[in-house]
Protein backbone atom coordinates (compact mmCIF):
# COMPACT_ATOMS: atom_id res chain seq x y z
CA UNK A 1 0.00 0.00 0.00
CA UNK A 2 2.46 2.48 1.36
CA UNK A 3 4.15 2.34 -2.91
CA UNK A 4 0.86 4.12 -4.11
CA UNK A 5 1.20 6.99 -1.46
CA UNK A 6 2.29 10.17 -2.77
CA UNK A 7 6.00 11.04 -1.66
CA UNK A 8 4.56 13.56 1.21
CA UNK A 9 1.95 11.03 2.88
CA UNK A 10 2.69 9.85 6.24
CA UNK A 11 4.66 6.24 6.38
CA UNK A 12 5.74 3.76 8.86
CA UNK A 13 8.83 4.34 7.92
CA UNK A 14 9.11 8.37 8.33
CA UNK A 15 7.08 7.92 11.60
CA UNK A 16 8.35 9.67 14.41
CA UNK A 17 7.52 6.91 16.43
CA UNK A 18 6.08 5.79 20.16
CA UNK A 19 6.40 7.71 23.32
CA UNK A 20 7.53 3.86 24.71
CA UNK A 21 9.70 1.48 22.01
CA UNK A 22 7.51 -1.03 20.79
CA UNK A 23 8.42 -4.07 18.06
CA UNK A 24 6.55 -3.41 15.29
CA UNK A 25 3.46 -5.11 14.13
CA UNK A 26 3.63 -8.39 12.52
CA UNK A 27 0.74 -8.08 9.87
CA UNK A 28 -0.40 -4.40 10.37
CA UNK A 29 0.98 -0.92 9.42
CA UNK A 30 2.40 1.40 12.89
CA UNK A 31 -1.41 3.34 12.51
CA UNK A 32 -3.64 0.43 12.02
CA UNK A 33 -2.53 -0.89 14.99
CA UNK A 34 -3.45 2.67 16.35
CA UNK A 35 -6.66 2.14 15.05
CA UNK A 36 -7.26 -0.67 16.32
CA UNK A 37 -5.63 0.90 19.86
CA UNK A 38 -8.34 3.05 19.83
CA UNK A 39 -11.48 1.24 18.95
CA UNK A 40 -10.92 -1.55 21.59
CA UNK A 41 -10.49 1.47 24.59
CA UNK A 42 -13.06 2.10 26.82
CA UNK A 43 -13.28 6.09 25.73
CA UNK A 44 -14.28 4.94 22.59
CA UNK A 45 -17.22 2.58 23.57
CA UNK A 46 -18.31 5.32 25.82
CA UNK A 47 -18.79 7.55 23.33
CA UNK A 48 -22.01 6.02 22.19
CA UNK A 49 -24.02 7.49 25.08
CA UNK A 50 -22.63 10.59 25.09
CA UNK A 51 -24.27 13.69 23.57
CA UNK A 52 -23.47 15.22 19.99
CA UNK A 53 -26.40 18.39 19.90
CA UNK A 54 -29.25 16.09 21.68
CA UNK A 55 -29.10 14.45 24.52
CA UNK A 56 -28.82 10.58 23.87
CA UNK A 57 -32.20 9.28 25.77
CA UNK A 58 -34.02 12.14 23.62
CA UNK A 59 -33.91 9.66 20.86
CA UNK A 60 -32.80 6.74 18.81
CA UNK A 61 -31.95 8.02 15.81
CA UNK A 62 -30.00 10.96 16.49
CA UNK A 63 -26.09 11.33 16.12
CA UNK A 64 -23.89 10.81 19.24
CA UNK A 65 -20.06 11.03 19.83
CA UNK A 66 -19.56 7.58 18.92
CA UNK A 67 -21.77 7.86 15.57
CA UNK A 68 -20.25 11.13 14.58
CA UNK A 69 -16.60 9.65 14.80
CA UNK A 70 -17.23 7.28 12.82
CA UNK A 71 -19.09 9.41 10.25
CA UNK A 72 -16.19 11.66 10.17
CA UNK A 73 -13.80 8.32 10.06
CA UNK A 74 -15.61 7.53 6.48
CA UNK A 75 -15.67 11.02 5.22
CA UNK A 76 -11.34 11.22 6.29
CA UNK A 77 -10.81 7.57 4.43
CA UNK A 78 -12.55 8.84 1.53
CA UNK A 79 -10.48 11.92 1.54
CA UNK A 80 -7.22 10.44 1.78
CA UNK A 81 -7.97 7.67 -0.40
CA UNK A 82 -8.63 9.99 -3.72
CA UNK A 83 -5.90 12.16 -2.94
CA UNK A 84 -3.00 8.81 -2.31
CA UNK A 85 -2.79 9.92 1.66
CA UNK A 86 -2.29 7.53 4.23
CA UNK A 87 -5.71 6.25 5.02
CA UNK A 88 -4.98 4.28 7.79
CA UNK A 89 -3.53 7.18 9.77
CA UNK A 90 -6.70 9.54 8.74
CA UNK A 91 -8.99 6.39 10.52
CA UNK A 92 -7.21 6.52 12.88
CA UNK A 93 -7.26 10.23 14.56
CA UNK A 94 -10.88 10.24 12.59
CA UNK A 95 -11.61 7.84 15.75
CA UNK A 96 -9.84 9.67 18.48
CA UNK A 97 -10.55 13.21 17.60
CA UNK A 98 -13.44 13.01 20.21
CA UNK A 99 -12.25 10.73 22.91
CA UNK A 100 -11.59 13.61 25.57
CA UNK A 101 -15.39 15.24 25.56
CA UNK A 102 -17.75 15.45 28.62
CA UNK A 103 -21.37 14.38 28.49
CA UNK A 104 -23.63 17.02 27.29
CA UNK A 105 -21.39 18.17 24.23
CA UNK A 106 -20.08 21.25 24.42
CA UNK A 107 -22.66 22.42 27.01
CA UNK A 108 -20.57 20.30 29.25
CA UNK A 109 -17.10 21.11 28.09
CA UNK A 110 -17.74 24.66 28.60
CA UNK A 111 -19.10 24.54 32.18
CA UNK A 112 -16.08 22.01 32.92
CA UNK A 113 -13.37 24.85 31.92
CA UNK A 114 -15.25 27.42 34.20
CA UNK A 115 -14.58 24.93 36.98
CA UNK A 116 -11.06 24.58 36.24
CA UNK A 117 -10.55 27.62 35.69
CA UNK A 118 -8.02 28.14 38.38
CA UNK A 119 -6.68 25.12 37.83
CA UNK A 120 -5.20 25.18 34.26
CA UNK A 121 -8.64 25.18 32.22
CA UNK A 122 -10.09 22.00 30.32
CA UNK A 123 -10.48 21.46 26.70
CA UNK A 124 -11.66 18.55 24.94
CA UNK A 125 -9.03 18.28 22.63
CA UNK A 126 -6.46 18.15 25.06
CA UNK A 127 -8.24 15.78 26.95
CA UNK A 128 -8.35 13.27 23.97
CA UNK A 129 -4.23 13.61 24.42
CA UNK A 130 -4.47 12.73 28.46
CA UNK A 131 -7.00 10.01 27.39
CA UNK A 132 -4.44 8.46 24.95
CA UNK A 133 -1.24 9.16 27.09
CA UNK A 134 -2.23 8.71 30.21
CA UNK A 135 -5.87 8.02 31.23
CA UNK A 136 -6.11 4.04 29.23
CA UNK A 137 -5.32 1.64 31.10
CA UNK A 138 -4.86 -1.43 29.68
CA UNK A 139 -1.79 -2.62 28.55
CA UNK A 140 1.23 -4.14 31.24
CA UNK A 141 4.38 -2.12 29.94
CA UNK A 142 2.91 1.67 29.42
CA UNK A 143 0.29 3.79 30.50
CA UNK A 144 -2.67 5.17 27.59
CA UNK A 145 -1.85 3.56 24.50
CA UNK A 146 1.10 4.18 23.69
CA UNK A 147 -0.07 5.80 19.71
CA UNK A 148 2.62 7.20 17.36
CA UNK A 149 3.38 10.72 17.54
CA UNK A 150 1.79 11.53 14.17
CA UNK A 151 -1.82 10.19 15.64
CA UNK A 152 -1.30 12.08 19.04
CA UNK A 153 -0.45 15.19 16.46
CA UNK A 154 -3.32 14.58 14.86
CA UNK A 155 -5.65 14.55 17.96
CA UNK A 156 -4.25 17.98 19.09
CA UNK A 157 -6.29 19.90 16.81
CA UNK A 158 -4.90 23.77 18.61
CA UNK A 159 -2.95 24.56 21.71
CA UNK A 160 -1.74 27.13 23.48
CA UNK A 161 1.91 28.77 23.56
CA UNK A 162 1.58 28.05 27.65
CA UNK A 163 -0.34 24.23 27.27
CA UNK A 164 1.96 23.61 24.04
CA UNK A 165 5.23 24.39 26.32
CA UNK A 166 3.98 21.94 28.77
CA UNK A 167 2.81 19.19 26.21
CA UNK A 168 6.52 18.79 24.66
CA UNK A 169 7.49 17.63 21.20
CA UNK A 170 3.87 16.48 20.11
CA UNK A 171 2.78 20.43 20.56
CA UNK A 172 5.62 22.21 19.51
CA UNK A 173 4.36 22.93 16.11
CA UNK A 174 1.99 25.50 18.14
CA UNK A 175 5.09 27.64 19.10
CA UNK A 176 6.83 26.48 15.63
CA UNK A 177 4.26 27.94 13.51
CA UNK A 178 4.58 24.49 11.63
CA UNK A 179 1.96 22.49 10.31
CA UNK A 180 0.82 18.84 11.23
CA UNK A 181 0.85 15.59 8.63
CA UNK A 182 -1.63 15.98 5.53
CA UNK A 183 -3.70 13.60 6.65
CA UNK A 184 -4.54 15.39 10.41
CA UNK A 185 -5.32 18.34 8.13
CA UNK A 186 -7.63 16.61 6.12
CA UNK A 187 -9.40 14.94 9.18
CA UNK A 188 -9.88 18.47 10.56
CA UNK A 189 -11.70 19.61 7.85
CA UNK A 190 -13.60 16.00 7.52
CA UNK A 191 -14.56 16.64 10.81
CA UNK A 192 -16.10 20.02 9.82
CA UNK A 193 -17.64 18.00 7.05
CA UNK A 194 -19.36 15.83 9.07
CA UNK A 195 -20.72 17.87 11.97
CA UNK A 196 -22.22 21.07 9.60
CA UNK A 197 -23.86 18.39 7.50
CA UNK A 198 -24.95 16.10 10.00
CA UNK A 199 -26.19 18.31 12.66
CA UNK A 200 -28.44 19.82 9.84
CA UNK A 201 -29.98 16.16 9.43
CA UNK A 202 -30.89 15.99 12.94
CA UNK A 203 -32.01 19.24 13.45
CA UNK A 204 -34.58 18.80 10.82
CA UNK A 205 -35.32 15.46 12.51
CA UNK A 206 -36.25 16.99 15.75
CA UNK A 207 -37.72 19.68 14.50
CA UNK A 208 -35.99 22.46 15.61
CA UNK A 209 -35.18 23.57 11.97
CA UNK A 210 -37.24 23.73 9.06
CA UNK A 211 -36.43 23.69 5.54
CA UNK A 212 -37.93 26.97 4.55
CA UNK A 213 -35.18 28.62 6.86
CA UNK A 214 -32.26 26.15 5.49
CA UNK A 215 -33.73 27.25 1.80
CA UNK A 216 -31.49 30.48 2.69
CA UNK A 217 -28.81 28.99 3.04
CA UNK A 218 -26.57 28.24 0.12
CA UNK A 219 -25.18 25.10 1.02
CA UNK A 220 -28.51 23.37 1.71
CA UNK A 221 -30.75 25.32 -0.09
CA UNK A 222 -28.97 24.60 -3.65
CA UNK A 223 -28.99 21.16 -3.76
CA UNK A 224 -32.49 20.79 -2.04
CA UNK A 225 -33.62 22.74 -5.19
CA UNK A 226 -32.33 20.26 -7.61
CA UNK A 227 -33.38 17.47 -5.69
CA UNK A 228 -37.07 18.97 -5.84
CA UNK A 229 -36.92 19.38 -9.24
CA UNK A 230 -35.64 15.87 -10.33
CA UNK A 231 -37.83 13.91 -8.00
CA UNK A 232 -40.87 16.15 -6.90
CA UNK A 233 -43.01 13.36 -5.97
CA UNK A 234 -40.12 11.83 -3.18
CA UNK A 235 -41.24 11.68 0.44
CA UNK A 236 -39.83 14.46 2.43
CA UNK A 237 -37.22 11.93 4.44
CA UNK A 238 -36.01 10.87 1.56
CA UNK A 239 -35.39 14.39 0.07
CA UNK A 240 -33.73 15.66 3.24
CA UNK A 241 -30.97 12.60 3.15
CA UNK A 242 -30.83 13.20 -1.05
CA UNK A 243 -29.88 16.61 0.42
CA UNK A 244 -27.42 16.11 2.82
CA UNK A 245 -25.73 13.62 0.39
CA UNK A 246 -25.17 16.08 -1.78
CA UNK A 247 -23.75 19.03 0.76
CA UNK A 248 -21.28 16.40 1.83
CA UNK A 249 -20.30 14.96 -1.71
CA UNK A 250 -19.94 18.52 -2.77
CA UNK A 251 -17.46 19.74 0.26
CA UNK A 252 -15.37 17.11 -0.37
CA UNK A 253 -15.42 17.31 -4.10
CA UNK A 254 -14.27 20.77 -3.20
CA UNK A 255 -11.95 19.90 -0.92
CA UNK A 256 -9.85 17.95 -3.17
CA UNK A 257 -9.85 19.55 -6.26
CA UNK A 258 -8.76 22.29 -3.99
CA UNK A 259 -6.20 20.53 -1.94
CA UNK A 260 -4.92 18.58 -5.14
CA UNK A 261 -4.10 22.24 -7.22
CA UNK A 262 -2.67 23.51 -3.80
CA UNK A 263 -0.04 20.58 -3.53
CA UNK A 264 0.84 20.81 -7.45
CA UNK A 265 1.79 24.22 -6.62
CA UNK A 266 4.10 23.67 -3.67
CA UNK A 267 5.06 20.06 -4.63
CA UNK A 268 6.60 19.23 -1.19
CA UNK A 269 8.56 16.09 -1.52
CA UNK A 270 8.17 14.73 2.07
CA UNK A 271 5.98 14.82 5.56
CA UNK A 272 8.64 17.38 6.42
CA UNK A 273 8.21 19.44 3.62
CA UNK A 274 4.45 19.67 4.41
CA UNK A 275 5.18 20.47 7.94
CA UNK A 276 7.33 23.45 6.83
CA UNK A 277 4.67 24.55 4.66
CA UNK A 278 3.08 28.22 5.82
CA UNK A 279 0.10 26.93 6.00
CA UNK A 280 -2.03 24.09 5.70
CA UNK A 281 -2.16 22.10 1.88
CA UNK A 282 -5.66 20.39 2.55
CA UNK A 283 -7.95 23.25 2.21
CA UNK A 284 -11.41 24.59 0.83
CA UNK A 285 -11.57 27.10 -1.97
CA UNK A 286 -12.56 30.65 -0.70
CA UNK A 287 -15.69 29.92 -2.45
CA UNK A 288 -16.74 26.75 -0.46
CA UNK A 289 -15.37 28.22 2.93
CA UNK A 290 -17.73 30.79 2.64
CA UNK A 291 -20.52 28.42 2.02
CA UNK A 292 -18.90 26.44 5.00
CA UNK A 293 -18.98 30.05 7.48
CA UNK A 294 -22.76 31.09 6.53
CA UNK A 295 -24.18 27.33 7.23
CA UNK A 296 -22.20 27.14 10.88
CA UNK A 297 -23.65 30.85 11.61
CA UNK A 298 -27.03 29.65 10.67
CA UNK A 299 -26.73 26.81 12.78
CA UNK A 300 -25.41 28.42 15.64
CA UNK A 301 -28.28 30.90 15.39
CA UNK A 302 -31.06 28.34 14.61
CA UNK A 303 -29.88 25.08 16.36
CA UNK A 304 -27.55 25.67 19.35
CA UNK A 305 -29.39 28.88 20.61
CA UNK A 306 -32.78 26.69 19.73
CA UNK A 307 -34.51 27.06 23.28
CA UNK A 308 -34.98 23.39 23.87
CA UNK A 309 -31.34 23.13 23.29
CA UNK A 310 -30.74 25.92 25.52
CA UNK A 311 -32.82 24.28 28.14
CA UNK A 312 -30.79 20.44 27.98
CA UNK A 313 -27.98 22.60 28.09
CA UNK A 314 -29.29 24.61 31.34
CA UNK A 315 -29.52 21.58 32.74
CA UNK A 316 -26.45 19.96 31.39
CA UNK A 317 -24.63 22.78 33.07
CA UNK A 318 -26.30 22.00 36.48
CA UNK A 319 -25.35 18.58 36.59
CA UNK A 320 -21.52 19.01 35.72
CA UNK A 321 -21.27 21.87 37.69
CA UNK A 322 -22.14 20.60 41.08
CA UNK A 323 -20.59 17.60 40.55
CA UNK A 324 -17.36 19.13 40.48
CA UNK A 325 -18.12 21.21 43.34
CA UNK A 326 -18.99 17.98 45.45
CA UNK A 327 -16.28 15.67 44.33
CA UNK A 328 -13.57 18.69 44.47
CA UNK A 329 -14.65 19.72 48.23
CA UNK A 330 -14.82 15.72 49.02
CA UNK A 331 -12.49 13.26 47.42
CA UNK A 332 -14.37 10.75 49.55
CA UNK A 333 -17.23 10.51 47.14
CA UNK A 334 -15.31 9.38 44.00
CA UNK A 335 -15.45 5.65 43.78
CA UNK A 336 -11.59 4.19 44.51
CA UNK A 337 -9.81 4.37 41.34
CA UNK A 338 -10.68 8.12 41.01
CA UNK A 339 -10.03 8.72 44.84
CA UNK A 340 -6.88 7.62 44.50
CA UNK A 341 -6.09 9.54 41.27
CA UNK A 342 -7.20 12.68 43.32
CA UNK A 343 -5.12 11.67 46.36
CA UNK A 344 -1.79 11.10 44.36
CA UNK A 345 -2.68 13.96 41.82
CA UNK A 346 -2.83 16.20 44.88
CA UNK A 347 0.21 14.87 46.07
CA UNK A 348 2.57 15.89 42.93
CA UNK A 349 0.68 19.00 42.36
CA UNK A 350 -1.58 20.26 45.23
CA UNK A 351 -5.27 21.75 44.69
CA UNK A 352 -4.52 21.83 40.43
CA UNK A 353 -3.98 17.87 40.82
CA UNK A 354 -6.94 17.30 42.75
CA UNK A 355 -8.67 19.19 40.29
CA UNK A 356 -7.25 17.47 37.16
CA UNK A 357 -8.73 14.09 38.59
CA UNK A 358 -12.54 15.28 39.35
CA UNK A 359 -11.91 16.69 35.83
CA UNK A 360 -10.55 13.32 34.29
CA UNK A 361 -13.57 11.37 36.07
CA UNK A 362 -16.19 13.44 35.26
CA UNK A 363 -15.06 14.20 30.86
CA UNK A 364 -15.45 10.15 31.12
CA UNK A 365 -19.10 10.02 32.25
CA UNK A 366 -21.17 8.99 29.35
CA UNK A 367 -24.90 11.48 29.71
CA UNK A 368 -27.07 9.07 31.45
CA UNK A 369 -23.80 8.20 34.01
CA UNK A 370 -23.39 11.66 34.95
CA UNK A 371 -27.60 11.96 35.21
CA UNK A 372 -27.35 8.62 37.15
CA UNK A 373 -24.09 10.08 40.02
CA UNK A 374 -26.25 13.64 40.31
CA UNK A 375 -29.15 11.42 41.35
CA UNK A 376 -26.99 9.78 43.81
CA UNK A 377 -25.06 12.93 45.39
CA UNK A 378 -28.47 15.19 45.28
CA UNK A 379 -31.37 13.57 45.45
CA UNK A 380 -32.46 12.15 49.05
CA UNK A 381 -34.40 9.23 48.23
CA UNK A 382 -31.54 7.88 46.27
CA UNK A 383 -29.71 6.43 49.36
CA UNK A 384 -27.43 4.02 47.47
Amino acid sequence: MNDALRPCAARDATSRGRRYPEPPPRYRSQFQRDRDRIIHSAAFRRLEYKTQVFVNHEGDLFRTRLTHSIEVAQIARSIARAMRLNEDLAEAIALAHDLGHTPFGHAGQDVLDECMRPYGGFEHNLQSLRVVDVLEARYAEFPGLNLTFETREGILKHCSPAKARELGAVAQRFLDRTQPTLEAQLTNLADEIAYNSHDVDDGLRAGLLTIEQLEEVELFGAPYREVRKRYPDLTDRRVIHEVVRRMIDAQIVDLIETSEAALREAAPDSVEAVRAHAEPLVRFSPAMREKNLALKRFLREHLYRHYRVHRMTGKARQVVRALFEAFFADPRLLPDQHREAAHRLERERGEAGRARAVADYIAGMTDRYAIAEYERLFNPRALT
